[in-house]
């Protein structure tokens, strides 16, 4: 093999390796960018709290960001494998801090569904538990009715 292919092929490697870096750095900044914004899994238009939590659940989707976080750990590593990669701890600290965020979007986004679905059932509970007013009223009507006759008793009994 000739000096000068080998010079031609250290120089395709490391174009090939500042191309493979640049597919992780640019598949990171897409899955950073699916992630949910902020604001929308802080601020709500809804009336009532279900409609908070249903806002709040289609907020906490990761979206694509699993599969860009994917095609990041597919190049990085290639990369890492291949040795193309010079220093590559920082893609392999911003890989850790994406994973760590997409896993509390997903954990966040199953509380929230089971409070979705939790909800409607406590407040049947509790709509339920409550007596009916007028049945309430008219229990109240009663007592003081035989509070009212007793009394009476007493007022005749001091009088005579």
């Amino acid at each position: 093999m000739s000096q000068a292919t080998f010079g031609d092929d250290e120089e395709l490697f490391g174009e090939a390796a500042n191309e493979m870096r640049e597919d992780v750095e640019s598949s990171l900044e897409e899955a950073w960018a699916a992630l949910p914004a902020a604001d929308d899994v802080w601020e709500t238009d809804a009336d009532n709290v279900l409609g908070v939590l249903n806002g709040l659940n289609s907020a906490l989707d990761p979206g694509d960001a699993e599969d860009h976080l994917r095609d990041a750990k597919k190049w990085f590593t290639m990369g890492q494998r291949a040795d193309a990669f010079d220093d590559a701890d920082d893609l392999e600290a911003e890989i850790a801090d994406l994973e760590g965020a997409i896993e509390d979007v997903a954990e966040a986004g199953e509380q929230v569904g089971d409070l979705t679905s939790t909800i409607p059932a406590l407040r049947g509970t509790l709509e339920e538990a409550v007596p009916d007013e007028d049945e309430e009223g008219d229990a109240d009507e009663d007592e003081e009715a035989d509070a009212g006759d007793g009394d009476e008793g007493t007022e005749e009994a001091e009088a005579e």
